[in-house]
């Protein structure tokens, strides 16, 4: 049967390892990336739209082409800026994020790591904050010599922008999350897409990707690369051996049915194993399990992270040798 497990002495001492393994400052790779040359500059689109008068327009876009698609009308524009609920968003924008902080220096962080596993990217980057009227499609994008972030985006779950979002979408509003939007926003343009329509098959493919942010993003707190609180991140840590003990009894690692992937595969409020504990455990468990399997695979094979994304889900799992931590 299964039980949801208590977190355990031995399971913190697991999740210290999980969270710090990777990010070991002085570790060789760590000091390899420090040394890449990376030019970044920023551009505050988002206070350079609202606060330039009406009559500098065509400077603005003079400035930033690349902000204004052909076809909309400067007029549209200029309705836009002066539309009540656009100054809001701006205003409260203004107000978190009036002082950058660490944010640039933190994205170059990420783009040296991104230069240093592919090393054809460019070595100048443009960082460039926009609001997009909080387009959850549009959060942060990778493209070429340009990095957008939608600070509109990024208020903080409780912020009453959300409100209409579901409680459990919230946590991907958070600041924290800028670094991991932006490495997935580059990692999904590098990884192939999959045609193994079997749940093991959709659990290697979304561990792919949560690994490869680890990857690029070897500071970050784990439970952010999932898009989770530490609370969830923590439950997953305490209950890997029964989530994978009840995968294995129902048979479902080389089951073909698209109900998987809304159970444990897409975001949600919590994974349907159809037990009681299902109110407990946090969505998209299957991806964290991905994880784990791709995780094992890297620490016991020597493969590039290209390498690893040219495999087929089932070569990664049988020469992974995972096993569920007890």
């Amino acid at each position: 049967m299964f039980k949801i497990s208590k977190i355990s002495l031995s399971c913190l001492a697991v999740s210290s390892f999980f969270v710090l393994g990777c990010g070991d400052s002085k570790s060789k790779v760590n000091k390899e990336v420090a040394q890449i040359p990376m030019e970044v500059t920023v551009a505050r689109f988002d206070q350079d739209f609202y606060t330039g008068k009406d009559e500098d327009f065509q400077l603005l876009k003079a400035k930033y082409p690349y902000m204004f698609p052909a076809g909309v009308p400067d007029a549209a524009w200029l309705e836009k800026k002066h539309d009540t609920i656009f100054k809001e968003l701006y205003q409260e924008v203004n107000k978190k994020y009036a002082d950058l902080k660490s944010l640039p220096e933190d994205l170059k962080n990420l783009f040296q790591y991104i230069k240093y596993y592919y090393p054809e990217e460019s070595d100048h980057k443009k960082i460039i904050t926009v609001l997009s009227e909080v387009d959850v499609a549009a959060k942060a994008i990778y493209a070429d010599t340009l990095a957008l972030v939608s600070l509109d985006t990024y208020l903080g779950k409780d912020h009453h922008f959300y409100k209409s979002f579901a409680a459990y979408t919230r946590t991907t509003f958070e600041p924290v999350q800028i670094l991991p939007d932006m490495a997935e926003s580059f990692i999904i343009q590098k990884l192939p897409k999959t045609t193994d329509r079997t749940f093991l098959g959709a659990m290697v493919q979304q561990g792919k990707l949560v690994y490869a942010k680890e990857m690029l993003l070897p500071n970050a707190p784990k439970e952010t690369l999932m898009t989770y609180n530490k609370e969830q991140l923590d439950w997953c840590l305490a209950n890997e051996s029964q989530v994978w003990r009840y995968i294995i009894d129902n048979q479902l690692l080389f089951d073909t049915d698209v109900k998987l992937s809304a159970r444990f595969i897409d975001p949600a409020p919590f994974s349907k194993f159809y037990l009681d504990i299902d109110g407990e455990s946090p969505g998209r468990v299957g991806v964290w399990m991905g994880w784990q399997i791709v995780r094992s695979f890297m620490e016991n094979n020597n493969v590039t992270l290209q390498e690893l994304f040219a495999m087929d889900a089932k070569d990664i799992f049988e020469k992974s040798k995972y096993k569920p931590k007890k």
